[in-house]
């Protein structure tokens, strides 16, 4: 368990009723500030907002806490509410039970919770993010690229918000071709790569031609399992989640990113982090973004035009309303 540098003492909490100061750190669940998904989205927003106000890592400033376990949540937060950080996020719902319980024990410390709702605790601000939004974009997305007519999800641990990544992705599919098939398959973790690799590995055998994972440190497998696909001759796509992964597509030859869903966790970071810093934080409030206030969207990476052109089309008739969503 690491707790960047919050360790050599507890010095002085920094915010001050003008909002001149702040200090502000995030405790990740187990896929780790280099997840390439929400974990890092969340410390790169951190960062960039500490950045933007002169503050430094560390005591005073900005910071995050690395849970390897389950059983790291609470003490990792205890440890950020000794060392005096001002405002606190939980990232993830796996955070929940851990922020509400250190919310009860620390009433003067803001603290945040990315993907789940605690409620009543006033210090509390529960961030949640209309994924299906962007998740039925990359439907829409793998329904006009598939050749074979069969698509896949893969999502890390089954749960309330990862089914909003499946049920958007189904929705987009059939509402462009419901003869589609999707298949689904969850890896039960956020953090196996070689179990992504596996289940996407089988379901390019099977002839299924897109992926779109929803699977944290997991999805890396399905990068993998698609750029060697692709380097043995069989041209295979993934939809990348919660950042722009273009990057994680690319090998000697080609990319397999085809788009990415991305969830702007370090946009609602640094919004609240600002927030707290004013004395405003959204204590109490279910704080949600969505495709109209660009706190989720589809990047795309190499769709060609004439599919990019659906996609935003599509895009619009959710934004205007005339799409409606079900997250379930």
């Amino acid at each position: 368990m690491m707790v960047g540098t919050i360790l050599v003492g507890c010095g002085n909490n920094s915010a001050t009723s003008k909002g001149t100061k702040h200090s502000a750190a995030l405790v990740t669940d187990g896929g780790g500030i280099d997840d390439k998904s929400f974990n890092q989205s969340a410390w790169e927003g951190l960062q960039s907002w500490g950045k933007s106000h002169n503050l430094k890592k560390g005591l005073n400033g900005y910071n995050y806490a690395q849970s390897n376990d389950d059983s790291d949540f609470l003490p990792n937060i205890n440890k950020l509410v000794k060392a005096k950080y001002a405002t606190i996020f939980g990232i993830g719902y796996k955070l929940d039970n851990a922020i509400g319980s250190a919310a009860k024990a620390n009433p003067d410390t803001n603290f945040a919770i990315i993907d789940s709702v605690v409620k009543n605790r006033k210090n509390v601000a529960s961030i949640t993010f209309k994924t299906e939004q962007s998740s039925f974009l990359a439907g829409v997305a793998a329904a006009e690229t598939t050749k074979t007519n069969k698509v896949g999800f893969v999502g890390g641990i089954q749960s309330d918000v990862i089914k909003t990544f499946e049920a958007g992705f189904k929705q987009g599919v059939k509402a462009v071709n419901p003869k589609i098939q999707v298949d689904v398959k969850y890896a039960g973790s956020f953090s196996k790569a070689d179990v992504g690799q596996s289940l996407a590995t089988a379901m390019f055998n099977n002839n299924e031609d897109v992926i779109f994972h929803a699977a944290g440190g997991t999805g890396a497998g399905v990068f993998t399992a698609a750029k060697n696909s692709a380097k043995n001759g069989k041209k295979v796509w993934v939809i990348g989640v919660d950042q722009d992964q273009k990057a994680d597509g690319a090998y000697e030859g080609g990319n397999v990113t085809l788009a990415s869903a991305v969830k702007k966790v370090g946009t609602a970071v640094k919004d609240l982090s600002n927030q707290a810093m004013k004395d405003k934080f959204p204590g109490g409030k279910v704080v949600t973004y969505d495709l109209k206030d660009n706190g989720v969207g589809i990047i795309n990476d190499n769709m060609p035009s004439d599919t990019w052109k659906v996609v935003q089309s599509y895009q619009q008739k959710i934004k205007d309303g005339s799409i409606k969503v079900d997250p379930k």
